[in-house]
């Protein structure tokens, strides 16, 4: 298959995922728009590229991958420009400062609430649908404010519980 039609094919997948769960928390605006960018030019094309067909292959076992120390500059510079471009990236909401390091900010419900459902779409999309395991093991890594932090913390919580 054209690796095109294959990363398009995988991103739809993530896309109806990301959907159906942004309607389930009453985000369905979110959920249409989720993501657009990616079809852009200056994303589709490095994201194809890097990922080839092998989208899932690119993740460690905890489904966690650095997307900023692949070694590909096209690929870094489209990450970086769709964390930029969508606030549910909690990327998007870490302030860089010129000596003293970063501020991390606190996302909005909106955003946040949209960040979950792409992690638990994302999931779904690579056949690792497990978001309480996935924090576990990633949540460290994240620089979330500390309000969002225990805004995370509440929500795995709850999807705990109703294992």
């Amino acid at each position: 298959m054209n690796k095109y039609l294959h990363y398009i094919w995988y991103l739809l997948r993530h896309k109806y995922y990301v959907l159906v769960e942004c309607w389930r928390h009453g985000l369905y605006w979110r959920g249409i728009k989720h993501d657009w960018s990616k079809i852009l030019p200056s994303e589709l094309i490095p994201y194809t590229n890097f990922f080839n067909g092998k989208v899932l292959n690119r993740r460690s076992d905890s489904g966690y991958y650095k997307p900023t120390d692949t070694g590909d500059a096209g690929f870094d510079h489209a990450w970086f420009l769709h964390q930029k471009r969508h606030d549910h990236h909690w990327q998007y909401w870490v302030l860089a400062q010129d000596v003293e390091g970063v501020v991390l900010k606190p996302m909005s419900h909106k955003a946040r609430l949209e960040m979950w459902c792409d992690w638990r779409g994302a999931g779904r999309a690579q056949g690792t649908p497990d978001t309480v395991k996935w924090w576990k093991l990633n949540g460290k890594k994240l620089q979330l404010h500390p309000e969002t932090r225990a805004w995370v913390e509440t929500m795995v919580a709850e999807l705990k519980a109703k294992k």
